[in-house]
């Protein structure tokens, strides 16, 4: 009784937001901001080992041509103005991922110079712990990002406000 049995076989109907989603699923682009060693074992899993290229993903050197930030390692507040002007530029949508204890919680670097999480300076959709944590790790965090992207829509969401110390450096 729908309208598939009028159109036949050769139509596929759907949403649009259905349709967007599912592109923005299987095209992200990541611009890599490697801090630590976290970052050798990002730029493990571009290797043919691993194939991130299976997962759509093709890593972008330009903030303006990427919607995903990978941040491995550690942040200390002299390059959290750098991670934040980065996340900036990227146009929207855009998503997060920290990749490490480092840039999750800040690790064993509990000290004054290091930035006890990323999401105090930027909003993150994907937490990856580990000490550097493995490439399938990795790998396991961009499924999880496109399960996400997945269930978006085209409807304009405000990003998230985040509540951020104005006695903070960055």
């Amino acid at each position: 009784m729908g309208i598939e049995e009028h159109l036949g076989d050769n139509i596929i109907t759907a949403s649009l937001d259905k349709i967007v989603s599912w592109g923005r699923k299987w095209s992200i682009w990541p611009a890599t901001f490697g801090l630590a060693c976290c970052a050798i074992e990002m730029m493990t899993v571009a290797s043919s080992r691993y194939d991130f290229d299976r997962l759509g993903l093709i890593f972008r050197s330009s903030p303006r041509q990427s919607d995903l930030i990978i941040v491995s390692g550690r942040v200390s507040y002299k390059m959290a103005p750098m991670v934040k002007r980065v996340y900036d530029q990227m146009p929207n949508p855009k998503w997060v991922i920290a990749m490490g204890d480092c840039a999750c919680s800040g690790g064993l670097f509990n000290v004054y110079s290091i930035v006890q999480g990323v999401d105090t300076i930027i909003p993150v959709d994907v937490y990856i712990p580990g000490c550097p944590p493995r490439p399938e790790a990795l790998i396991y965090g961009i499924v999880k990002l496109q399960e996400k992207i997945e269930k978006g829509t085209l409807k304009h969401e405000e990003p998230p406000k985040l509540h951020i110390d104005s006695n903070k450096k960055y």
